[in-house]
């Protein structure tokens, strides 16, 4: 019916606020129009036991809920665009990115009021290859440890006292409106994010123009084209969440933009960071340039390293 619209969505209560919010939204710009949520459980929700590095395979969360866009079963998906691969099933199209929240990660803790002050040997809860080795390159004492679950599952497990500290994206924190005793950010230029954190992607049928059209003032064209860049960086080093890989785009006082990128081993012990100016027209193969020079200058080796255990 062409009053109603399903969204796909995992059920997390993270994945739930971002489908309401964007259910919200779309209720206000189109009056009369009845949103209906089905909730999916993707292969990431499934296996927890399991750091995500060693799951393998790229879209652990987002597959299934693509198969339901497919199948005709939802018409939109809200993704964390975190979480989305760079390639996409025929058929289909991430068209909108909406406007991003806090792209940062944040360090929690109980008693610890950041990074420095973290005991010697601290626990730190993360199953993020990225994060990883940014924290060894910053502390090379401490001691990481494998943290999987929802958002409110990993921060009930830090209160619970089995971390020293955990690191998680903030976004979900302020969408959420969690918090902690002690929690200190980690941002730009000196802790990189994942590419896309903090954004959502809006994906649907690519014939189905009614939907696009229902969903396009939503687009947010700056995030869309940070996005965009650091997707192209993604794109270039055939990157997934088995490496460590971060990217942040950003715009600066001429109205251009400047990527970081980094490619690091997972102990941070060798990383290679590179940066690039550009224009907003460029963002995608800008990425993909600089991913070319990290790739040229050692990330090459590192990536074939890390591919090659994992196997």
């Amino acid at each position: 019916m062409s009053n109603s619209l399903t969204i796909a969505t995992r059920g997390s209560k993270l994945a739930l606020w971002q489908a309401h919010h964007i259910s919200a939204q779309l209720v206000a710009l189109h009056p009369g129009l009845e949103v209906s949520l089905e909730i999916i459980k993707t292969k990431g929700d499934k296996i927890l036991d399991v750091p995500l590095a060693k799951v393998g395979g790229k879209g652990l969360f987002v597959k299934e809920i693509e198969d339901a866009l497919l199948t005709g079963h939802a018409h939109l998906a809200v993704h964390s665009m975190k979480d989305v691969p760079v390639e996409q099933p025929d058929g289909l199209v991430l068209g909108v990115v909406p406007e991003r929240e806090d792209h940062a990660d944040m360090l929690l803790s109980v008693k610890y009021d950041g990074l420095d002050a973290l005991p010697h040997g601290a626990r730190v809860g993360t199953s993020s290859l990225r994060r990883q080795c940014q924290l060894m390159g910053l502390r090379q004492d401490l001691c990481i440890e494998s943290l999987r679950g929802n958002l409110d599952t990993r921060v009930n497990k830090l209160l619970e006292g089995q971390y020293d500290a955990i690191v998680v994206a903030a976004a979900g924190l302020n969408r959420l409106g969690i918090t902690t005793p002690k929690m200190f950010r980690l941002e730009p230029p000196v802790f990189l994010p994942a590419v896309g954190q903090g954004a959502l992607g809006l994906e649907y049928r690519a014939d189905d123009t009614r939907v696009a059209s229902l969903v396009a003032p939503l687009n947010h064209s700056d995030t869309a084209d940070c996005v965009a860049a650091e997707r192209g960086f993604l794109t270039g080093l055939d990157g997934g969440c088995q490496v460590p890989i971060a990217a942040h785009a950003r715009f600066i006082e001429t109205g251009d933009l400047r990527l970081t990128g980094l490619v690091a081993d997972p102990e941070g012990q060798r990383v290679i960071r590179k940066e690039v100016d550009f224009v907003r027209s460029e963002a995608f193969d800008s990425g993909m340039t600089l991913a070319a020079q990290v790739l040229e200058a050692g990330g090459r080796a590192i990536l074939d390293e890390m591919y090659s255990s994992s196997n």
